[in-house]
């Protein structure tokens, strides 16, 4: 089979597609034809080697976090699926090993898969399971948005920001996007109530707000200091100079700086799934790349200026 695989850590340029053996099945796991898997920011920092002391320095390693086809076969123990289900759902990120979402076939735990959302393309599927699950995690488990309550979406137009854009606004919050002015029409009809330009908006001039999702990572302590008593801050944009900030705002007791890693179950899995099934959640894409230009994908991701997400086609 096609695995894009990371040959070493550096640029794009360190991708390559390789022709390697079919992942073996073990119990309790599924073998999946990917027909489609996307670019996270988290697949960008491995390339990158910005997170080796978790993914080692053993290569090649797999590319790709998430993916969207169909059930190949199934180990022993396995239940709650099938051969010939449409599935999606993402490898463990500290199991990538030689292959991983951006690949013909990917074998995962079962428990790391749900069916994928009725009447969605793999390709719109593939932009949803990362997005939508990090942001119900972040909405619901970490910072619990409610009803009523004021949220800023720093980084609105990426893949994470328009989940988080649409997620919040079901919940029934006032949400303030902010993105390139650009981006503004998208924003809007995806659920925001109003839209600030990050180029000339500075967080001083900005808030307060109950809840703020940051994906971008940097310059966490001047939106920290935009919360309301009370308020509610989390980031997933994540570096080591984030994490330094992240632990050192612990001082703050509640308003403190929350993070977490989205590494979703079935049962998540499956709550996104209903979500995207019943129109509140939908695909944001950017643009589709082919497995053999996965590079091309990770170079326009570090370009910046995404609208959704950037997704590699495989066999859709």
């Amino acid at each position: 089979m096609k695995a894009a695989q990371i040959t070493s850590y550096g640029t794009a340029d360190t991708l390559r597609v390789n022709e390697v053996a079919r992942p073996a099945l073990g119990p309790g796991e599924v073998l999946v034809s990917v027909e489609a898997s996307s670019v996270n920011g988290h697949d960008v920092t491995v390339r990158a080697g910005e997170l080796k002391m978790v993914s080692g320095r053993r290569f090649p390693l797999g590319a790709g976090l998430d993916f969207a086809g169909v059930v190949v076969e199934t180990g022993a123990g396995v239940e709650g699926c099938r051969a010939g289900d449409r599935v999606w759902g993402m490898v463990h990120p500290r199991k990538r090993h030689e292959t991983a979402g951006a690949a013909e076939y990917v074998v995962v735990s079962a428990d790391r898969i749900s069916l994928a959302p009725a009447g969605v393309s793999s390709v719109d599927a593939a932009s949803l399971v990362v997005t939508g699950a990090t942001a119900l995690l972040a909405l619901r488990d970490s910072v619990r948005a409610a009803k009523g309550e004021r949220v800023l979406v720093r980084g609105a137009a990426g893949g994470v920001g328009t989940a988080v854009v649409q997620l919040a606004h079901t919940l029934g919050c006032h949400v303030t996007a902010l993105a390139r002015d650009r981006h503004a029409p998208v924003l809007t009809g995806l659920g925001a109530d109003e839209v600030l330009d990050y180029g000339s908006t500075t967080s001083g001039a900005i808030g307060p707000f109950d809840v703020i999702v940051d994906t971008v990572g940097t310059e966490l302590n001047c939106y920290r200091s935009r919360l309301a008593a009370g308020g509610r801050m989390v980031t997933v944009g994540l570096s080591a100079s984030a994490l330094a900030t992240i632990a050192a705002s612990s001082v703050y007791g509640s308003r403190r700086i929350r993070t977490f890693s989205a590494n979703p179950d079935s049962a998540v899995l499956r709550d996104v799934a209903d979500r995207v099934t019943a129109g509140a959640l939908r695909p944001v894409v950017d643009s589709v790349y082919s497995l053999a230009d996965i590079a091309a994908a990770h170079e326009a991701f570090e370009r910046g200026g995404v609208v959704g997400k950037h997704v590699v086609a495989v066999s859709a």
